[in-house]
């Protein structure tokens, strides 16, 4: 029996995260609900047989045995008003948006706690977080006195929707807590650039880390290491400039690539969250069965 999913959102991650569903053995989307029916994101769920409502919410308060857990793709704001009716409901959330309700995860990381049932809101911190927490993470293996760490993440405007806009300032401080509750820095800073270049860039992000005598040939291994296991559920993840130390400052570029269900390649900055979103999704499934 596949784990039965419904997504609120059609906007760009929302619909690439309903194909990906749709292609898993172990998951299916029995509901994709938005605001209209004349979008593109429900136009291709009607493609592919995916009921769809425009309804929003409303369509699961309607009909709460559509499904065995919802995915919330719409705006941090949305989310909170979501979870005052999902949590009533007694749903389990994935919350893709930056609202910081519920617990902060990274499928790269221990995943236990998210699969197993003790936490009914999960969320997904946000593409800058998923691309450089783990790597955050990485380097406190090996220095737990990080004093302080910077991500600038450089995506294409074009992959950066309404709600992405909207949620600017939740993108930031969210990543922010991310980087420090996970690394166990002391400061941490987010930064956001959207390019407008023609044609679009790939999404690259540089972590910059300050340690007192950083340990270059121990960061190099583990940061190695991490960045295999995040591959194996984001095939298009690259350790493009592996770590550099100056000083007391480490250096790390990486790279995403999008894997191009619904959304261009150069849509990484999407597609990792969505993969990270999936991979929390196939693991609940797995338990389930089990």
């Amino acid at each position: 029996m596949k784990l039965k999913v419904a997504i609120i959102g059609t906007g760009n991650i929302g619909t690439d995260l309903m194909v990906k569903i749709m292609r898993s053995e172990n998951l299916t989307c029995t509901l994709f609900a938005g605001r209209t029916l004349n979008s593109i994101g429900m136009k291709r769920a009607k493609e592919m047989n995916v009921p769809i409502s425009d309804q929003g919410i409303q369509a699961i308060i309607d009909n709460p045995d559509c499904c065995d857990i919802v995915v919330d793709c719409t705006s941090a704001q949305a989310h909170i008003t979501h979870w005052e009716v999902l949590e009533n409901l007694g749903k389990t959330v994935i919350d893709m948006t930056p609202a910081k309700l519920g617990d902060l995860c990274v499928p790269a990381l221990a995943t236990q706690k998210w699969i197993n049932g003790r936490v009914d809101n999960i969320n997904m911190i946000t593409c800058g977080g998923q691309t450089t927490v783990p790597i955050a993470y990485a380097l406190s293996q090996v220095h737990k006195d990080i004093d302080y760490v910077e991500v600038a993440s450089n995506i294409a405007s074009l992959s950066a929707g309404p709600a992405t806009r909207q949620n600017l300032d939740e993108y930031v401080q969210t990543t922010e807590e991310a980087l420090r509750s996970f690394s166990g820095a002391k400061r941490s800073k987010a930064i956001l650039v959207l390019n407008p270049a023609s044609p679009p860039i790939d999404m690259v992000t540089t972590i910059y880390a300050k340690i007192s005598n950083p340990d270059i040939d121990r960061i190099t291994e583990s940061v190695n290491n991490m960045v295999d296991n995040i591959r194996q559920y984001v095939p298009g993840y690259q350790l493009l400039v592996p770590p550099i130390v100056k000083g007391n400052t480490v250096t790390i570029t990486v790279k995403v690539l999008g894997a191009g269900d619904h959304l261009p390649q150069y849509a990484g900055n999407l597609d990792i969250i969505n993969c990270a979103a999936i991979r929390v999704l196939e693991l609940i499934a797995h338990a389930r069965k089990h």
